[in-house]
């Protein structure tokens, strides 16, 4: 990026910024789903087509960043002990989730009182919002990673499928070698650069995609939701600002960087999943935002794709928190030798989830059925609240992907810390595209 960039981007007005006009897309499509809801479930289709937009490069997208960074780091063994730690970092870190969600549902009882009747709810409801999906098995689930075919993995847009065909393509460039791996490589770079630039035509769409998107959301589930509902989105607040703190503390304490100036880093793109309740709406843009602070090309390939089956941080509370809340609301009594079976299984259900119709409810019935505590048919009392839940979900996923960049950068020396804090601190600003990185094949001092 030349001086003469980055001078008009930290000069431009606020109001020409991103992060105002979603901001004033939030406020406006609130407005006009409470007070003119027909309107507002009209809008439905600008928020929809906007993450189709997305989603449609998402996957030649993923396949040319992996592939060029795992080239170019040039180490097979290297890329596999990156999986390895990133797997591990997962694992970790989505159990502190559930604990979390867990402690503060048992201290705050949410559902204490509600004494609702379980007669009176049906799970017909549950099955519709999940289209009838059932959670994979962990066979099938590492089954279903490999495609039929490559073209239908990139067809399907499923991103774990297009993930393993990206690094066999970049084992298999480093094996090749000598010319032809730099002409594929070079080819590679180009066509990322085609993708990046698509995607900036589409951010431009960023403002009108969350204002349909938050005028349907009210429209449809309206203010009361939120009202009769309350004790349970204070009790998800409470939970989510603990966890986050905990991942500010590994932030400083391993990767010697704010937390909080991270999320102002990604802020657009939290507000924009916030809005649209949809992660997969900025996949492409973290990756970038990541890349451009410092991070390998290789590290954010492996750790921000796989972060979207693996590391749902915000889906982990929701699950944990939810589960107590429900068993709360209809009266039944969970010793702790139950709620710490139920964790177990939250712990492999709460994986895999991604990809799935309505795969909260999908995994909240799964843990009822499977540990057989809980009431099926309570699952239904989550219907009304989900949305906005959603938002809490999408909020905390994102933050904890950055973190797991991060973490897994500076676990494997793959991180420009000097250039982490300028981009941090507001000294090298970001545009659409611009990397300015060193050399991916170099490991970087602290």
């Amino acid at each position: 990026m030349n001086s003469q960039t980055q001078t008009e981007i930290l000069k431009r007005p606020f109001y020409k910024g991103l992060f105002f006009q979603i901001i004033a897309s939030i406020v406006a499509g609130i407005l006009v789903g409470y007070f003119w809801p027909t309107i507002g479930i009209a809008l439905k289709p600008l928020g929809d087509g906007f993450i189709k937009l997305i989603k449609m490069i998402i996957a030649p997208l993923v396949f040319g960043v992996v592939v060029v960074g795992i080239a170019k780091v040039g180490d097979i063994k290297a890329v596999g002990r990156m999986g390895g730690k990133t797997i591990l970092y997962f694992e970790i870190v989505t159990t502190i989730a559930l604990i979390i969600g867990m402690v503060v549902a048992n201290l705050m009882n949410p559902g204490a009182g509600m004494n609702v009747n379980t007669s009176t709810l049906s799970t017909d409801a549950v099955t519709k919002a999940t289209k009838g999906s059932q959670l994979p098995s962990t066979t099938d689930f590492f089954l279903n990673m490999i495609p039929e075919s490559a073209i239908g993995a990139f067809a399907n847009n499923s991103i774990l499928q297009v993930l393993l065909i990206s690094c066999l393509c970049g084992f298999a460039i480093i094996h090749i070698g000598g010319r032809t791996s730099e002409v594929l490589v070079d080819f590679l770079e180009h066509a990322n650069k085609v993708m990046f630039q698509i995607m900036g035509y589409i951010m431009k769409l960023t403002a009108l995609a969350t204002f349909g998107a938050l005028a349907f959301a009210v429209s449809q589930y309206g203010i009361n939701t939120l009202l009769s509902f309350g004790k349970l989105f204070i009790a998800m607040t409470v939970a989510c600002v603990a966890f986050l703190i905990i991942l500010a503390i590994i932030m400083r304490a391993y990767v010697g960087l704010s937390l909080w100036k991270l999320i102002l880093y990604v802020r657009e793109e939290i507000l924009l999943a916030f809005a649209t309740g949809s992660t997969e709406a900025v996949m492409p843009q973290l990756m970038n935002k990541f890349e451009h602070a410092g991070c390998n090309r290789a590290v954010v390939g492996l750790v921000v794709p796989t972060g979207y089956s693996f590391n749902l941080d915000g889906a982990s509370i929701y699950l944990s928190l939810a589960l107590v809340f429900l068993a709360q609301a209809t009266g039944t009594h969970l010793s702790i030798a139950e709620q710490l079976v139920l964790l177990g299984v939250l712990l492999l259900t709460s994986k895999g989830m991604a990809g799935i119709p309505g795969s909260a409810f999908v995994a909240l019935s799964a843990t009822a059925a499977a540990t057989g505590s809980i009431p099926m048919a309570a699952v239904a009392l989550m219907l009304a609240p989900d949305r906005f839940m959603g938002n809490y979900r999408t909020t905390v996923n994102i933050i904890g992907y950055a973190v797991a960049t991060f973490v897994v950068a500076r676990w494997e020396g793959l991180l420009n810390k000097h250039q982490a804090e300028n981009v941090l601190d507001g000294r090298l600003a970001y545009a659409l595209g611009e990397t300015n990185l060193a050399d991916a094949t170099k490991k970087q001092a602290f």
